[in-house]
């Protein structure tokens, strides 16, 4: 279903059905299921594997993919560039607010002032080899697992909005997006207009269902990531849920493929980048797009306890 209000085809640029069905970000139409790049990372030895993954990723229809510069410190976007052609009509999305830091307790530092949230839409560019990125998201550090901001990494929000509003208006971005960002942040962030949010989210943990229902009132796509939990070893799994054990059972699919048809059915502006570096998955994620559920199903999932499980690092 694509958000409200807006109508598209369901097939993409190179003919194929959209799995999920059409979506639409930044007013473009894209399909529900994408792909999310950051595990290209595991293939970097296998250069051919990785982009023979994203010509796969085409072939099934997916044409919204969202990455990084700080995914291998440009490996990925690298692969991006020399993966696709102008003709797959592939949306590009990106995602600035930290740098690669590679001797790190994690791989990652925080890159939130305005200087480095610029410098590394440059970086971005450069890699993929764009005029412009359709999408770039704002990754702050204020909700959800992973990093957090500290000392002159505590920046406002007004002032990374700022930066971004100028990189638009100099059309090195299509539109903004905000990640990890809480239901006070979005609130202001409004006026600057917003293109998605991208926060951790999943059957297990919806904390942030507020946040979802502004995201569908203002027609902002919603893109959770770690749509399946489990990214950290405090953070819940849908596939350990025994509803979602049942469900999958019934219809004969598995835990991770109902974990991501909830989403989609849960919300109509929902739009999923899930990760992998194996074919495999790709194609059985991609099919999560076609899973049917009935009024019992969904009463069983949404009866499901969503829990916390949120660590900070750094």
């Amino acid at each position: 279903m694509p958000l409200s209000g807006t109508s598209s085809s369901q097939l993409t640029a190179t003919g194929v059905p959209r799995p999920g069905g059409a979506g639409t970000i930044a007013g473009r139409t894209v399909s529900r299921v994408g792909y999310g790049a950051m595990q290209l990372e595991r293939l970097h030895a296998d250069r051919d594997a990785a982009i023979a993954l994203l010509r796969r990723a085409v072939e099934l229809g997916v044409d919204h993919v969202d990455t990084a510069q700080f995914y291998g410190d440009g490996f990925v976007n690298g692969l991006i560039r020399d993966a696709f052609r102008p003709g797959d009509g592939v949306t590009v999305v990106s995602k600035v607010g930290a740098d690669p830091d590679p001797g790190g307790a994690v791989p990652l530092r925080p890159a939130q002032r305005p200087e480095q949230l610029r410098a590394s839409v440059e970086d971005n560019l450069a890699a993929l080899g764009l005029d412009q990125i359709p999408v770039v998201n704002l990754r702050r550090l204020d909700a959800g697992p992973g990093l957090r901001a500290e000392g002159d990494q505590v920046v406002d929000l007004d002032d990374q909005l700022a930066v971004m509003t100028a990189l638009r208006d100099e059309g090195k971005i299509g539109a903004i997006g905000l990640g990890s960002v809480t239901l006070d942040g979005l609130r202001r962030a409004l006026p600057a207009g917003i293109a998605c949010v991208q926060n951790s989210y999943s059957l297990v943990s919806r904390g942030d269902e507020e946040l979802l229902r502004l995201c569908a009132q203002e027609q902002i796509a919603w893109v959770p990531f770690f749509p399946l939990g489990g990214a950290f070893p405090t953070m819940p799994k849908v596939t350990d849920d025994p509803a979602v054990a049942a469900v999958a059972r019934s219809l004969g699919r598995t835990p991770s493929q109902i974990g991501l048809a909830w989403l989609l059915h849960h919300a109509p502006n929902t739009l999923l980048i899930p990760g992998t570096a194996n074919a495999g998955h790709l194609e059985a994620n991609v099919a999560a797009g076609t899973i049917e559920l009935d009024d019992a199903a969904l009463a069983a999932l949404d009866a499901v306890e969503s829990r916390s499980g949120d660590i900070a690092l750094g």
